[in-house]
């Protein structure tokens, strides 16, 4: 990549600004960054979002569901150079595809509107995708990450398609179902979204491995939902995950032949 993590500091010690954008008095950064966040009925949840975004960030895409409060309203209090898309149809895949269509930054990170993602983790999957990353994987699992949001039989639901994911496709994943992700928008063209449910994450995690890419997992805490209730289903929602496996295995013609299998890098977390 030609755009790297790097310091950017004057003769005097102090932070140039130029085309980075500082991170901290010693980091910054050059891409452009956009923070993509589907949203439907979020408003009492969004102050918590928004309080952990850094202000580094080249931009927020707030894709509305067709709200019926002021999640729009909210957002725009909150952050006032937010990017409010009206989603076209249903779902978060929908939404999501949506969201990143609007994005005009060179790296693109997914966060739920419910409260559950700390923002500040953010900076660790940027570094990630700057460091050599295709693809940095958000990961409750792994080691140094966590959950407070996931009733047993999602956990079991979770490791077992998880597994069949990791046996099927040659991968070698520590977490499935989770959408905390970001990646260079490039990617983008490679795995050809077309989903429009939960799903969605298994989808691209599915075909970034089928398109050779690299992707390095990110350990990350996933915390309670603030207000409301979620709209995902652990049976519904797990069997269209199924479906989803299923039939991109089926679909052999799209398997990218690879010189050797995905394999994991204990050492870094990193999946080359």
């Amino acid at each position: 990549m030609s755009s790297v993590l790097r310091p950017a500091v004057s003769d005097q010690g102090t932070l140039t600004q130029g085309p980075y954008r500082p991170i901290s008095s010693h980091l910054a950064i050059a891409p452009p960054v956009s923070v993509v966040i589907p949203a439907m009925n979020e408003a009492e949840n969004l102050p918590y979002v928004f309080k952990t975004l850094p202000d580094w960030i080249h931009e927020v895409v707030l894709v509305d569901g067709n709200s019926t409060d002021d999640t729009v309203d909210v957002a725009r209090a909150l952050w006032p150079q937010v990017r409010v898309v009206a989603q076209r149809g249903k779902g978060k895949g929908d939404a999501l595809i949506t969201g990143f269509e609007a994005c005009t930054g060179d790296i693109i990170v997914m966060v739920d509107a419910d409260g559950s993602a700390d923002g500040q983790e953010i900076v660790s999957y940027v570094s990630a995708l700057v460091s050599g990353a295709d693809f940095a994987k958000g990961s409750r699992f792994a080691n140094g990450g966590g959950t407070s949001d996931m009733t047993p039989i999602r956990k079991l639901g979770n490791r077992v398609l998880c597994g069949l994911v990791n046996a099927k496709f040659g991968a070698r994943y520590t977490d499935l179902c989770y959408g905390y992700n970001a990646f260079w928008r490039h990617c983008l063209d490679k795995i050809d979204l077309d989903c429009t449910g939960f799903e969605v994450e298994t989808l691209m995690n599915i075909r970034v491995v089928k398109a050779g890419l690299k992707v390095q997992e990110i350990p990350s805490h996933e915390y309670l939902r603030i207000h409301g209730a979620s709209n995902l289903r652990a049976v519904r929602d797990g069997l269209r995950v199924l479906r989803v496996i299923l039939r991109e295995r089926s679909n052999r013609r799209a398997l990218r032949r690879r010189p050797r299998a995905v394999a994991l890098d204990s050492g870094r977390g990193e999946l080359t």
